[in-house]
């Protein structure tokens, strides 16, 4: 018997996020979250890691981001798939500026949302936010976002939102256009300004 040898015996340590890597759960999730909360570039935490005597390659770092972004993929789903569930949607893009490899430069995409918030009025349904990377703002984007979804759309005055909801083409949605009172009043306060005497 092992323990009469002196022998201890161990089970084996469960696998990490990155199979046979050495960084943990821990050090993936910080650097995720100083990427996209703090908005600090991988190329700069390799940077302030070097300063501590750890020297971790900008393209590691890539790789632990886009490893996690795959193991979160069935969350982003899930929770896209719960959202489209919902009878109405705010909806929106803005732009985000991505690198454009072998120009030296950086082009235009953007970020589209969905979000949902029931709680002002006591809504049963929790609060929650998608976001998915397009390389532009057309309609066959927000389409593609939006595949399945039949409910209010509430979202700002961008013309690819009436082309989404056209009764005339097939892949269209079959929802409702709500517009934001927050843009619509933008519009008073400017004619108020322009009206008022210099």
């Amino acid at each position: 018997c092992c323990a009469c040898h002196g022998v201890v015996l161990q089970h084996a340590a469960p696998e990490r996020l990155i199979r046979g890597g050495l960084p943990t759960e821990r050090l993936v999730a910080h650097v995720i979250d100083a990427k996209y909360h703090w908005h600090l570039p991988l190329y700069r935490q390799a940077q302030m890691l070097a300063t501590h005597g750890i020297a971790i390659d900008r393209s590691t770092l890539a790789f632990w981001v886009g490893y996690a972004a795959q193991e979160l993929k069935p969350l982003w789903h899930r929770l896209r798939q719960l959202l489209l569930a919902s009878s109405k949607l705010c909806v929106d893009e803005t732009p985000a500026p991505v690198l454009d490899p072998g120009r030296g430069r950086t082009k235009t995409g953007y970020f589209w949302a969905l979000s949902r918030d029931d709680r002002p009025w006591a809504g049963p349904d929790p609060p929650g936010v998608v976001y998915a990377y397009a390389p532009g703002r057309g309609a066959v984007h927000g389409l593609q976002l939006l595949e399945g979804f039949r409910g209010i759309i509430h979202r700002d005055g961008y013309q690819a939102y009436k082309t989404m909801t056209r009764e005339t083409r097939a892949d269209a949605l079959s929802g409702t256009l709500a517009f934001c009172w927050s843009h619509l009043r933008r519009q008073f306060v400017k004619i108020e300004r322009e009206a008022a005497p210099a």
